[in-house]
């Protein structure tokens, strides 16, 4: 059964971004396929130092104190499906998605496309504008290590300022619906 992981990179767990995540998830789970969230609320990531440890131990890890990267990167590796969910600060992703990128990105490339042919997404939240760029910046992630992107019925982003605002952006939460739908589909020809 695949298995699809979801990062929500808000400083706010249980947020706006949280809930676009969750609505891409129960079409995942509506198909059939395992899901799991992860929020990094709290959690103390910090960006990458470009020391080339990873590139050298070839270990499938980083090799900073450990700050939970070296879960994140395992479950990333053990999923067939990744999501990747940021609000939008000051038109760009937050440092938390930034720091999640960089350093698990690096140990993929650098331990062969530890994420290749994965199915991946990115989801935005932003208060009125600026989530194309999160968007399409998270995207730079996916197609760096060749993985397969989904589409929706528009950009993966809800709008929504105040926690649950976002479930009240009609066509927001319908892209979500459609994103689900597409990456379960997907997944389904993938591993079917």
């Amino acid at each position: 059964m695949p298995k699809v992981i979801a990062f929500n990179c808000s400083p706010r767990k249980d947020g706006n971004t949280a809930i676009l995540l969750g609505a891409v998830l129960a079409e995942i789970e509506a198909a059939g396929m395992g899901t799991e969230l992860v929020q990094l609320a709290g959690k103390p990531l910090r960006g990458c130092t470009a020391c080339m440890g990873c590139a050298k131990n070839k270990d499938r890890k980083c090799v900073l104190p450990d700050d939970g990267l070296n879960d994140y990167v395992q479950k990333m590796c053990e999923a067939d499906g990744i999501l990747i969910g940021s609000p939008t600060y000051f038109a760009d992703m937050t440092a938390e998605a930034k720091a999640l990128i960089d350093r698990a990105g690096y140990v993929g490339l650098a331990n062969g496309g530890l994420y290749r042919r994965k199915a991946g997404a990115a989801v935005a939240a932003a208060r009125r504008g600026g989530a194309v760029h999160v968007f399409d910046s998270i995207n730079h992630f996916f197609t760096i290590n060749q993985m397969v992107i989904p589409g929706a019925s528009y950009w993966n982003f809800g709008v929504g300022r105040n926690i649950g605002e976002v479930a009240g952006d009609e066509e927001g939460m319908r892209t979500m619906k459609v994103l689900g739908e597409n990456m379960a589909w997907l997944l389904s020809k993938l591993h079917g």
